[in-house]
């Protein structure tokens, strides 16, 4: 064997070196006893996830608005990022329910960073229990300030940590067609957005809700840690977002006419959320407010747009990952981002055409 080889494909030995190799993690109880949610804390999270669900139904005409950091990356930023969050809900929470992406986990086409509950201090040696922890304490602070949380559920053992704290999920497009995560979903609390296939297409998204619809006997864990067999309730609160695809954007009126009909045919409730980033923006972030603004008068000339989801930060853009302290501050570090005040100004915007929509309707103007 060349040391190219070597290097590519290091000898293995019989011994396992506990310390970096094997370590063992808190349990879900021991973490939830850490940082525990009070009486009234769970209560709101219970009232949040019920909001969400009327809307879902049609109950509360609001609009859904998942928004926040692409991936969180670390605890100040994502606070500084949640108060400014809290304060603009104030102005917009009339026709609006905002809702916080607290994105700790990255899901990644190849290699790459994986995400906060991974690794945390963005460094080159991963640390779960270190991100677990830094991720339960980062999601009850968000939640002390009165924001819904928002995450996408990739690992089920990971899921189990935080399920008393989040009231939306996704499941991304490279995990929809995954019977583990359809199984996971028939399990996880609050609402579930399903995206499309990273084809465009909606027949994966729309067998996901099927399955995340009936219980299943599953492979879980208990609060202490220990493998348990689980049977799933099932979970109906599930609906379809729109993220574009290989082919470009579908959040243009055929689209979504077109993902309209195939709920309706399936039988599956005829509510979808756009994604106003992703493919639907071409990856350019400021076009998201540009999608938006589409999605809201066809949401206003009566397609069944439920919400919208938008990858959002202080700062605009991405920057590279690199050495914690020449990062700049709530800048993202995987995709681009909204800067906090395209965001204000986006979601004020936004605001105003909704209410106005509502006056044009209670006055009877049809013109």
């Amino acid at each position: 064997m060349n040391a190219s080889q070597t290097a590519t494909h290091p000898a293995q030995t019989d011994v396992v070196n506990e310390t970096t190799d094997c370590a063992s993690l808190p349990s879900c109880a021991e973490l939830q006893a850490q940082y525990p949610l009070s009486p009234l804390l769970k209560h709101q999270i219970q009232q949040q996830r019920q909001t969400i669900h009327r809307i879902l139904n049609g109950d509360d005409p609001r609009l859904l608005v998942v928004i926040g950091p692409c991936s969180i990356h670390d605890m100040a930023s994502s606070l500084a990022y949640a108060r400014r969050l809290t304060a603009l809900t104030s102005q917009v929470s009339d026709v609006m329910y905002p809702v916080m992406r607290v994105y700790i986990e990255k899901p990644r086409t190849a290699l790459g960073w994986k995400g906060f509950v991974t690794n945390p201090r963005l460094s080159g040696q991963d640390n779960l229990a270190l991100g677990l922890t830094l991720s339960r304490r980062l999601m009850s602070e968000v939640a002390q300030l009165g924001l819904p949380i928002a995450t996408e559920a990739l690992n089920p053992l990971v899921a189990d940590y935080f399920k008393d704290l989040v009231s939306w999920y996704a499941i991304g497009a490279r995990t929809t067609e995954s019977q583990t995560h359809r199984e996971m979903a028939s399990d996880l609390p609050g609402t579930i957005g399903f995206k499309n296939g990273t084809d465009g297409g909606f027949e994966v998204a729309m067998n996901a809700m099927r399955a995340a619809a009936q219980p299943h006997t599953i492979l879980g864990q208990s609060a202490d840690g220990r493998l348990q067999q689980k049977v799933t309730r099932g979970n109906a609160n599930t609906h379809l977002v729109l993220r574009g695809g290989h082919k470009g954007p579908n959040y243009d009126a055929n689209s979504i006419q077109a993902a309209t009909d195939r709920l309706s045919h399936a039988g599956l409730p005829v509510q979808l959320m756009v994604d106003c980033s992703h493919a639907n923006c071409g990856k350019v972030a400021e076009r998201q407010s540009e999608v938006l603004q589409a999605v809201l008068q066809q949401r206003i000339n009566g397609a069944p747009v439920l919400g919208v989801m938008l990858e959002s930060f202080i700062e605009a853009g991405r920057q590279p990952l690199q050495d914690p302290s020449l990062l700049t501050f709530g800048q993202s570090v995987t995709d681009p981002c909204l800067s906090w005040s395209e965001t204000e100004q986006a979601l004020i915007s936004a605001a105003k055409k909704l209410r106005a929509s509502i006056n044009c309707e209670s006055s009877c103007c049809y013109g």
